[in-house]
């Protein structure tokens, strides 16, 4: 049996396998190391009657996450799986891994995730080549469920918003500015918190607000990842991949037009082209 598991800030998916037959499937609070230490994680997985049920006949474990992107953050991870599957395999690699079988299976692309986070890099058909991009939820993200969330609560706190938006987001959430920052500043994971905006966004698309908000994220993460990246590796087809990005398609697409990018492929949730990758080669 497989576990694979692909995981942003704010869930994690999980898909348990034997014999390309899914036996579980189900999602928990996303694992992400900067936020999450081995405690908590070993903590989680205990919670998981699925997990628990399943520890001890799962061979290979591969976790595709948010923040696995040095060796030490990737350690945390591999650390606390091991101890909990103690039979099994474990595999740890960044998320933009995962994004790039789900979208390009072995063939070389840019590949993009606009999620709970975002980032973007070269796949030469086998590995993601190391970029720069990788900012976090306080200096990078540009377009993603983050970043959103923080745009929008700026907007809400300064008085912003259009009146009929404003109207909007104040039936829906009953917060005041001390509830906000407290969230933000005092309580534990802001990033969640930030993220959980894009629902509403969603919900609400058809206000002129919410477009040029998503527009405006999209934007930015063009040309400060998209762009560089087309210029060093011409021709190569973009992919992409994340809820944010196949939430907003149309919007996604129509701003690659505008900066003369061709859109190849948008994946919403990466793990189902990942377990059907590795079911195949085990």
């Amino acid at each position: 049996m497989i576990a694979v598991v692909y995981s942003g800030t704010r869930f994690a998916d999980w898909k348990l396998a034997e014999k390309d037959q899914v036996v579980a499937n189900f999602r928990t609070i996303g694992i992400n190391p900067y936020f999450s230490d081995e405690k908590f994680i070993h903590s989680l997985l205990n919670k998981n009657f699925s997990l628990i049920e399943n520890a001890e006949k799962i061979k290979k474990i591969y976790f595709f996450g948010a923040g696995a992107s040095s060796p030490e953050r990737k350690k945390i991870i591999e650390n606390s799986l091991s101890k909990f599957f103690r039979h099994g395999k474990v595999i740890v690699e960044h998320d933009l891994q995962a994004a790039a079988i789900a979208t390009s299976a072995d063939e070389q692309s840019i590949v993009a995730i606009i999620a709970s986070g975002s980032n973007a890099a070269y796949f030469n058909g086998k590995r993601i080549k190391e970029n720069n991009y990788g900012l976090g939820f306080i200096l990078g993200d540009e377009g993603s469920s983050n970043w959103l969330g923080k745009q929008l609560l700026k907007n809400y706190l300064n008085e912003t918003l259009p009146k009929n938006f404003e109207a909007n987001f104040e039936r829906e959430y009953l917060l005041d500015k001390k509830q906000i920052l407290d969230r933000i500043y005092k309580q534990p994971h802001p990033a969640l918190f930030l993220s959980s905006f894009t629902d509403f966004l969603q919900e609400n698309r058809e206000n002129e607000f919410a477009e040029q908000l998503v527009k405006q994220g999209f934007n930015e993460f063009f040309d400060k990842y998209i762009l560089p990246l087309t210029k060093k590796y011409p021709d190569v087809p973009v992919n992409f991949a994340g809820l944010v990005a196949a939430g907003f398609e149309t919007w996604l697409r129509e701003v690659a037009e505008q900066k003369g990018i061709n859109i190849n492929r948008v994946v919403k949730e990466p793990i189902y082209n990942v377990l059907d990758y590795y079911s195949n080669k085990n």
